[in-house]
């Protein structure tokens, strides 16, 4: 305590938590409650039905791959953390078999259902989560990837592996950002942090997408 001034904090269990202020002898109580932090986002507000539905369009495609680049991130990190600790070059090729295996096991039919643009939106979120993009991650015989990748994906499809996600300069990816935002309020979509540097909600006042407040 110093010039007659001390604090302690508390805890309960409905995460309300008790300050006490001992001010000149006297015992103060405030209570405060800790919030998670909220993104406030505006109703969409379309200019024509076209603009809708294509919208609409993209939100279906966004929300129908982006668990498979949730998945790749996860299993990228998981995959890299485990590689570090395994010495011998054989038992680190064996376990990047029994990775790639599981997941071609699991994900290989319903990735061949993709369309055209749902693979190159996959693409594009693969970067997002991973902060690579999906040619890097095949190029690297270490990862894993290559054959998971050209036999699910890049074979069926006429689609760029080298595209990035990026927000700030192309406006559909803005759009791709501002449905996954709004799909992870409404717990659609499970959240996962970007792995690339952006600020999203600085991005809306550059793309001008009419809204109209909740």
């Amino acid at each position: 305590m110093m010039g007659g001034y001390a604090q302690t904090r508390e805890p309960v269990e409905d995460s309300t938590a008790k300050e006490y202020f001992i001010v000149m002898g006297d015992t103060l109580v405030r209570e405060t409650i800790d919030l998670d932090e909220v993104m406030i986002l505006n109703r969409l507000k379309f200019n024509s039905e076209k603009e809708r539905r294509d919208y609409l369009i993209l939100r279906r495609k966004t929300r129908k791959v982006y668990p498979y680049a949730k998945l790749a991130s996860e299993r990228l990190v998981e995959l890299q953390s485990r590689l570090d600790q395994i010495k011998t070059k054989r038992d680190r090729k064996r376990y990047t078999k029994i990775v790639q295996d599981y997941i071609e096991d699991q994900f290989s039919a319903e990735l061949k259902k993709l369309t055209k643009t749902e693979g190159q939106i996959l693409v594009k979120l693969i970067h997002r989560q991973t902060g690579v993009t999906a040619f890097e991650l095949v190029k690297d015989l270490k990862s894993g990837w290559r054959a998971f990748w050209y036999n699910s994906t890049a074979s069926i499809f006429d689609i760029s592996l080298k595209e990035e996600y990026n927000p700030e300069n192309d406006k559909e990816d803005y759009l791709i950002e501002d449905i996954l935002q709004r799909s992870f309020q409404q717990k659609v979509l499970e959240p996962q942090p970007s792995a690339l540097d952006f600020k999203f909600l600085e991005l809306r006042n550059k793309w001008k997408v009419s809204t109209t407040s909740r």
